[in-house]
């Protein structure tokens, strides 16, 4: 792992921002050209039913550096995410925002905190949040505590897409669903350090919020499956087959009291008829059903999980053209 990050992506996701991509893109050259770094800007539209692309290609075209993506129909941000670091040369990538929310002035200090500390993700915190408490922030504060306790990874703003990776770390992460906010949880699996640092927020200005309380059962769903990938996608068995044994223990422990009843007396003691009762005939076969299937779902859980690290090219997205700066 390199110590300072000689060259750096930055991937923004775009949807619906055609009033915003002008000051975005005057504030990314701004901040970035003034760093004294090998640098390259990837926007990619999801599928934009407005002029974003429009917008992006003039922006390219007047300012170096840019790499734009168009995605065929709207595919969702953890897609967009995904292609802009798929297409990523550099070895740092910074991934923010096109809603002007996130400030780009603030990217070098991510870099700092991480040339500092040699942390492979460094993740912003939105301290000051311009967003309304009751549908926003305090959802917001609600699943980054459930995320931070189920993961082990304890940041204050999962939600801030503001965020820096070195790319050693981000080649073995793959995203669906919303799984891009999960992220440093997912880096951490393949032993990533992360740090977490105070960045603006500024209030939306223009444009529409793609965010709502319903995406918040979206996250807590993904939220499930990170836990499976980070605790058991080594050996998915581990999983089933705890729950198996339980299952068996339970019949094996109720077949047990059954065989005592019918063979064994203690001190005179009046038998119960047990094997009479159909609660005491029935169940323990019902639990050793359970005990038979999952282990039969943790075998072809394994059988997925090996499929899954074997063939893992599958695209989340599908690209519909690409544009670059006339000067790079």
């Amino acid at each position: 792992m390199t110590t300072t990050p000689s060259s750096l992506s930055v991937v923004i996701p775009v949807f619906n921002e055609e009033a915003n991509v002008a000051a975005l893109a005057k504030k990314l050259h701004d901040a970035l050209s003034a760093m004294g770094r090998t640098y390259e800007i990837l926007l990619v539209d999801d599928g934009s039913r407005d002029a974003s692309w429009a917008r992006l290609r003039e922006a390219a075209a007047l300012y170096p550096h840019f790499r734009l993506i168009r995605f065929r129909r709207n595919f969702g941000q953890t897609a967009a995410m995904s292609a802009g670091i798929d297409a990523a040369k550099n070895d740092v990538i910074v991934t923010l925002d096109a809603d002007l929310q996130n400030d780009p002035a603030d990217i070098p200090m991510l870099l700092s905190e991480m040339e500092k500390n040699d942390c492979a993700v460094v993740s912003g915190w939105r301290k000051d949040r311009k967003d309304p408490f009751l549908n926003r922030r305090l959802p917001s504060m609600l699943a980054n505590g459930l995320i931070s306790r189920i993961t082990g990874v304890h940041l204050h703003d999962y939600g801030c897409t503001l965020k820096a990776y070195r790319r050693d770390v981000l080649q073995g992460v793959r995203l669906y669903g919303e799984m891009h906010r999960f992220i440093p949880a997912l880096c951490s699996w393949v032993g990533g350090d992360t740090a977490e640092v105070v960045v603006t927020h500024h209030p939306r200005v223009a444009g529409v919020s793609k965010y709502g309380i319903g995406r918040t059962f979206r996250v807590i769903l993904d939220l499930f499956t990170v836990k499976f990938l980070l605790r058991f996608t080594g050996g998915p068995m581990q999983l089933f087959g705890k729950i198996a044994f339980f299952f068996g223990g339970a019949a094996a422990l109720m077949l047990l009291v059954v065989g005592l009843d019918q063979f064994i007396h203690f001190g005179g003691a009046e038998r119960l008829y047990l094997i009479k009762r159909p609660f005491w005939v029935i169940t323990p076969f019902m639990l050793l059903a359970f005990c038979m299937q999952f282990l039969s779902m943790g075998l072809l859980a394994e059988v997925q999980i090996r499929t899954y690290h074997e063939s893992q090219d599958k695209r989340i997205y599908a690209i519909r053209e690409t544009f670059d700066s006339p000067v790079a």
